[in-house]
């Protein structure tokens, strides 16, 4: 039957030495025990000690602008949008709102190390006895209906004696860090789609000026063919080749108009608003982001203290490796201390009388030893899992090499190309221009004309290319390198408006407001659970 707590001085004062001891064997059965399973170890994975690139005069080793990346483009322009995406971009709201789901989740674990039931009972209970079973042929003066009156609290405390409870804390933990390089990483990527969306509309804003100069000097050709042909100098194919190139040209105009709203409305979405909301951000024309002719970016090893991601794998591993203790625990007799105290009467004015107190307490232990190898195979199954996110974890640092390759080999050889197109274009010009005149003067064809009106017409959309190219390779350079996510720091994760509606629905405690979590690479591995007390104040 269900006790309860003593609600006067006196019943305390009976019960308060069984649980005085109770909580003593649960606290020095938590500090002593072992915690099995393996703790974590960082991996070793292959980093390079150089780059390829680094003998390139315009390569450094020394740190670049990681905070700030974008403003080596030196376009207000392009700031203003990276800050305002960074407050207002919908995903990273959610990559926020998960640090503070995980916070909660380890608020949760944490709480498990304490007595696990906890919790108050009364009963008011009318009882019939039936006449018509075993062992109920009672003498007439035996009453058969009864009542119960009980008002009391119970406790049970299971102690963390293999440290699984300990070990789940510690994957919580992990969980937590792991969600805020996650953050982080989100916010890299979410400066560089924005550089990089920037930098693709401006480039299509080019192609589209471009095609509008190429088609006047395309004009002026047919404009003299024209000419020519009224004067029957030249026959009518002069005309109509003049016009096809013309009106080529002019037909590519829409699908650049096209190409230059879908990256404007995406810079849109990017800033968490309709498509058209920004329009006065971007109504003046600006050119292609410049890049800088060279760029620091430290050494290889540096990515893996700056690349959220990567530090984000390595905590899943930690996480996946303390999860493996958690399983094997289960192997061992788990070990339960359990009470109740409380008062209990037939009648509810005694309920508080003398001689009414009632407690149990105990331990108890189960210990699942015919489990028909289910949980050596969840063991193994984690195992397995943990496997997994170490190879995962040296893929993404393979992976952060190869994206920082392959965006300072396409930085510096764009570099050459451009210089060659600008030369290419400069002779193009040229070209056009003598062309005309030998035209113009009868000493030449116009298919000479057309030829070098097409390639100055391709000559100058690939300068466009080359340099658009070059700026999205040095964004690719930064994106990675990680760099960017620091633009969060004191700035909490949660916009202050969304923290409000949350606290409005929910008591969200000392979880709110959501502040900035600790920088990337400062981010400490979880402690492992056997090296410190895993007893911390549970979130109330």
């Amino acid at each position: 039957m269900k006790r309860s707590t003593g609600a006067r001085g006196m019943l305390a004062k009976r019960a308060r030495r069984p649980a005085r001891a109770a909580g003593l064997l649960g606290l020095t059965i938590l500090t002593v025990g072992c915690a099995v399973g393996p703790d974590f170890v960082p991996p070793e994975v292959p980093v390079n000690e150089d780059w390829l690139e680094h003998r390139d005069r315009r390569v450094s080793e020394h740190s670049g602008p990681h905070l700030y990346w974008w403003k080596v483009f030196k376009d207000p322009t392009l700031d203003r949008l990276i800050e305002i995406a960074s407050e207002q971009n919908l995903p990273l709201q959610v990559s926020g709102l998960r640090i503070l789901e995980s916070r909660a989740q380890l608020g949760v674990a944490v709480g498990e190390l304490f007595p696990q039931v906890q919790q108050g009972t009364g009963l008011a209970q009318e009882n019939l006895l039936s006449s018509r079973v075993a062992n109920q042929n009672l003498p007439v003066f035996f009453r058969h209906n009864f009542p119960i009156y009980s008002l009391g609290f119970q406790a049970g405390w299971e102690l963390d004696f293999w440290g699984r409870l300990r070990r789940n804390v510690e994957a919580a933990d992990a969980k937590l860090l792991a969600t805020a390089a996650d953050y982080d990483n989100a916010l890299v990527s979410l400066t560089a789609e924005v550089a990089r969306d920037y930098t693709w509309m401006r480039t299509y804003e080019a192609l589209i000026r471009l095609a509008h100069e190429n088609a006047k000097v395309q004009k002026e050709g047919l404009d003299v063919a024209e000419s020519r042909f009224r004067n029957g100098a030249v026959s009518e194919l002069d005309v109509t080749q003049a016009r096809t190139l013309l009106e080529s040209t002019l037909a590519s105009i829409p699908e650049y108009q096209s190409e230059w709203q879908k990256y404007k409305n995406a810079l849109s979405v990017l800033l968490g608003r309709p498509p058209g909301a920004i329009e006065s951000l971007l109504c003046r024309p600006a050119g292609i982001p410049s890049a800088p002719k060279s760029i620091g970016v430290g050494l290889p090893a540096n990515l893996l203290r700056r690349r959220p991601d990567i530090r984000a794998a390595e905590l899943a591993a930690a996480a996946e490796s303390a999860r493996i203790g958690a399983a094997e625990a289960e192997l061992y007799p788990r070990f339960v201390l359990s009470g109740e105290v409380g008062v209990q009467a037939s009648d509810v004015h005694k309920l508080f009388a003398p001689h009414s107190l009632a407690y149990t307490l105990g331990p108890t232990f189960t210990w699942p030893i015919l489990n028909y190898g289910q949980i050596t195979n969840n063991v193994r199954a984690q195992d397995a899992r943990f496997q997994q996110a170490l190879t995962n974890y040296e893929q993404t640092v393979l992976s952060a090499q190869r994206e920082v390759e392959d965006g300072l080999i396409g930085y510096l050889k764009e570099q050459e190309s451009a210089v060659n197109y600008q030369r290419a274009v400069e002779a193009a010009l040229e070209s056009v221009r003598l062309s005309m005149i030998q035209y113009r003067e009868g000493a030449t064809d116009y298919l000479r004309v057309l030829n070098s009106q097409t390639s100055l017409l391709q000559q100058r959309n690939r300068l466009v290319e080359a340099r658009s190219t070059i700026a999205l390779n040095l964004i690719g350079v930064y994106r990675g390198l990680g760099g960017g996510w620091e633009i969060r720091n004191g700035k909490p994760v949660v916009p202050i408006e969304v923290q409000a509606d949350m606290a409005s629905r929910t008591n969200w405690g000392d979880l709110l407001p959501a502040p900035s979590p600790p920088p990337t690479d400062a981010l400490p591995l979880p402690t492992p659970a056997g090296a410190a007390p895993a007893l911390r104040p549970p979130d109330w």
